[in-house]
């Protein structure tokens, strides 16, 4: 079946068809290192890790190249770090082996090649040479700027024409730019901020600039996809179309276009104004990260996503009833397999997670069910094969359950259990009831089954 992904550009669900089969390129805007990430931020890495998996799949890990870059060059990063009164490239560090340790706790697979800006200015002076070689870019004052002017195609992506762009988006007004909308490809450096020789006179480059050329270096043009959040399609993604195809003159910039929709507080959107910042750091202390995946993939990713404590314990709830399949199932053997078609046909559908869930819910029934041993070895089989290309279901099912727990607490509840067991076995039911009552006490629900009593707290 194909693999079917709706293009922002072509503003409709076309069937996936890479460039070259044997090196399928993708490339998803990254973090800027200044700070934790916030839950919001959370979203694009957990949605383009199942589309890398899916990729990965049909082509084979070797012919997949998943770019996701590192900003450490910006503003917030230099006043961060003059805030703290320590050098910049501390700042970075560390932010980025947050990010890192944060996303892996999600089940976020490491990308192919994680680009970082300080990595690549050469490439970046290059590729505004190129730009302005072609008639596309001016310096002034120090400045070069991209001028919008210059390409008849600026604003395809977004769909907004110039007028709208300028009016929409918050421009830097100058008296050495062309028109308004003219964005800065390099800038001088102001005093005690990082600064790279260029043409042009010593400064920095422009954020757009940085993504178009460490692309063009890792990479090569046009690249497969290119994903990211739906904030970033004006001014960032349709800069970047502008930059990429007038530093060579080519027609395409990034083949196919994803991007996924906002995240809310609730019916409120997340901002530092409103006190209403989630931090992935934070979370992943007080959730397990599946959880916080799950809850991310709980909406189509190109739909809006409400994040609230209720999807949190919704999601903790649905990973219970699957773990618990798992659990009861512990001793069944089961022998690698491809994910059922049902399963894939729904992720293959533009990432449509929400019904890929089902799937899995559905394989978690069909173990429960099973009535022969094949049966439950495939069944089994096919919702550990689903689960990889999710994330999920990663952990052995009694350590999920008993995660957080007072090793005292379990060492009691598992004593209770083996009496329960024990009273049942002799037919002692007024003991084995009086036992039950005091695992009810711990809000300790037992579930029966044939290979024996398994148990959780009840949520």
């Amino acid at each position: 079946m194909p693999l079917s992904v709706y293009d922002t550009l072509k503003r409709e669900k076309r069937v996936f068809e890479p460039q070259d089969p044997a090196r399928v390129t993708l490339y998803v805007c990254g973090p800027t290192v200044y700070d934790y990430a916030h839950i919001g931020n959370a979203r694009p890495p957990a949605v383009f890790d199942v589309l890398f998996r899916l990729l990965r799949r049909r082509y084979g890990a070797d012919h997949v190249i998943y770019a996701r870059n590192v900003t450490d060059v910006d503003d917030k990063i230099n006043k961060r770090a003059a805030e703290a009164g320590v050098p910049i490239g501390e700042i970075t560090a560390r932010y980025e082996k947050a990010y890192l340790e944060d996303m892996g706790r999600l089940n976020v697979i490491a990308p192919t090649v994680a680009p970082h800006v300080t990595d690549h200015i050469d490439g970046i002076v290059r590729q505004i040479g190129d730009i302005m070689a072609r008639g596309h870019a001016y310096a002034a004052e120090g400045h070069v700027l991209f001028d919008v002017d210059s390409f008849t195609d600026y604003g395809q992506l977004s769909g907004r024409s110039l007028d709208d762009m300028i009016a929409g988006a918050r421009v830097e007004v100058a008296p050495y730019k062309k028109n308004p909308a003219d964005f800065v490809l390099w800038k001088p450096s102001k005093e005690n901020e990082p600064e790279w020789p260029s043409p042009w006179g010593p400064g920095r480059p422009g954020w757009h600039i940085e993504c178009s050329a460490m692309i063009e270096d890792v990479l090569g043009l046009p690249i497969d996809i290119h994903g990211g959040g739906q904030d970033l399609i004006f001014p960032h993604h349709e800069n970047e179309v502008a930059q990429g195809r007038c530093a060579h003159g080519g027609d395409t910039y990034a083949r196919y276009w994803m991007h996924n929709g906002f995240l809310n507080m609730g019916e409120e959107k997340m901002s530092k104004s409103l006190g209403n910042v989630a931090l992935v750091h934070d979370l992943v202390e007080q959730w397990p990260g599946e959880v916080i995946r799950w809850a991310l993939m709980s909406a189509h990713y190109r739909a809006p996503l409400a994040w609230t404590s209720d999807l949190l314990e919704q999601s903790k709830a649905s990973l219970d009833r699957l773990y618990g399949a798992l659990r009861r199932a512990k001793a069944v053997e089961a022998e690698p397999v491809d994910p059922p078609h049902a399963f894939l046909e729904a992720l293959e559908d533009d990432l449509n997670t929400p019904r890929a869930m089902a799937e899995l819910f559905a394989l978690a029934k069909a173990l429960e069910t099973a009535e022969s041993g094949g049966a439950r070895r495939q069944a089994k089989a096919e919702l550990m094969a689903a689960a990889d290309l999710m994330g999920v279901l990663t952990q052995d099912p009694d350590a999920w359950f008993e995660a957080g727990i007072d090793p005292a607490m379990k060492a009691r509840v598992d004593a209770l259990i083996e009496a329960r067991g024990a009273a049942r076995a002799e037919k002692n039911w007024p003991e084995a009831d009086r036992i039950r009552d005091e695992l009810n006490a711990l809000n300790v629900e037992v579930m029966d089954g044939p290979a024996g009593a398994t148990w959780r707290f009840r949520s």
